[in-house]
């Protein structure tokens, strides 16, 4: 079998290649782009089209059909069925080159106008390199430009063809705008309470677990646990089953009253975990209702929950809304379903709060660790992906 690849940087150019070398008659067996990040593989010189032919595999070809003169026209009404399989198939993948060349010819256009507007297009190479991770991480095109535009403002001339120095300057750039809590901090003699808020689906009772777990079995600690998540009774069997093993009291509660009572009680342990329902950040009664809770409760903390899966939009929207119970801390759960970190740094300048615990797993008491501000910002810019929390 005769069986070569061509390289070109159109699909068109990687058909007339193999139509010059293989014939007319050659069979497409794989094409792939080759070197795909998302803005780079659609500037010139920067991505490629990899062509697999054969000139010997009898398939239908899928060459788009050009005009060829010399060779015989099909006049006759007995023509075999194969042929006009042959032929449809070659007129649909010709459609379809022509609609992939249509939308590669908009998306470059659309990059060169967004980077003449940005003022990007006379940025150094290893700079529009940065920049074009800092968006493949999920940041907005337009903190993105930002941070690059600071970099380049600021860094020395020799510093902008390093991309190991640049990569560690928006780093610091983006630290400043990470502001972590530490661990609760638990003081002899002095109960605490600390209250997970945030909306369904977060992981506040499992991360109500992990850290219950924590400082009952590894601190010492005397660890109680109140919830008021009666709407679902899944929730608060889980909490207890939790709450049994590790040898945890726990209270239930559905008022405000109940609330201070239940408090009341526990005014002995050093540390009290309050697990209160999920809200709708677009339920102000709810959120009323929640803040109600809190104020009978008289938590030291409030830690609001998001899932670090959420786009940037509906964290910097939720955090707003929950703003109002008073939120004193964030805690970002599910980082080890997230593919890429960048919708975070929004929710962090904006809302302002510390962050206090990260989580990236369902083991209890494990995969959930104080914040760590250097190990998340690698993950924001991309770095290659470790664990991010330990326990």
């Amino acid at each position: 079998m005769d069986v070569k690849t061509y390289r070109a940087r159109t699909m068109q150019e990687a058909l007339q290649l193999v139509r010059r070398d293989l014939g007319s008659s050659a069979s497409i067996l794989h094409t792939r782009e080759v070197r795909g990040n998302v803005l780079l593989r659609w500037l010139p010189g920067r991505r490629h089209i990899e062509v697999t032919a054969a000139s010997d595999v009898h398939v239908p070809s899928r060459l788009p059909p050009r005009d060829r003169p010399s060779e015989p026209a099909l006049a006759s009404p007995h023509v075999a069925p194969r042929n006009d399989i042959d032929a449809s198939v070659r007129s649909r993948f010709r459609e379809e080159v022509q609609g992939q060349l249509s939308d590669l010819q908009a998306m470059v256009e659309a990059l060169c106008r967004r980077t003449q507007r940005s003022g990007l297009h006379d940025l150094p190479e290893e700079l529009f390199h940065l920049y074009t991770r800092l968006i493949d991480a999920e940041l907005s095109e337009e903190l993105a430009r930002e941070l690059v535009e600071r970099v380049r403002d600021d860094a020395a001339a020799g510093e902008l063809s390093d991309p190991l120095l640049l990569e560690a300057r928006v780093s610091r750039m983006i630290e400043e705008d990470v502001t972590v809590s530490g661990p609760l901090r638990i003081e002899p003699g002095r109960r605490r309470l600390v209250a997970l808020v945030g909306p369904t689906g977060v992981g506040k009772t499992t991360t109500i677990a992990k850290l219950a777990a924590h400082f009952r079995l590894r601190e010492k600690r005397q660890v109680g646990l109140i919830t008021v998540d009666t709407y679902r009774i899944a929730a608060v069997e889980q909490l207890r089953t939790y709450a049994d093993i590790i040898d945890l009291p726990m209270q239930v509660v559905s008022t405000p009253r109940e609330m201070r009572e239940a408090v009341e009680r526990m005014a002995h342990l050093d540390l009290v975990l309050l697990d209160t329902a999920g809200r709708s950040p677009s339920d102000e009664i709810k959120i009323q209702e929640l803040k109600s809770f809190l104020t009978e409760a008289a938590a030291d903390e409030v830690h609001l929950v998001l899932s670090s899966v959420t786009g940037a939009g509906t964290l910097e929207r939720t955090a707003q809304r929950f703003a109002t119970v008073g939120v004193t801390s964030l805690i970002l759960t599910k980082l080890d379903e997230a593919m890429s970190l960048g919708n975070l740094l929004p929710l962090l300048r904006s809302s302002k709060l510390p962050l206090s615990y990260l989580t990236d797993g369902q083991n209890v008491p494990d995969d959930i660790a104080p914040a760590d501000r250097g190990r998340l910002v690698r993950r924001i810019v991309g770095a290659p992906r470790e664990e991010a929390c330990h326990a």
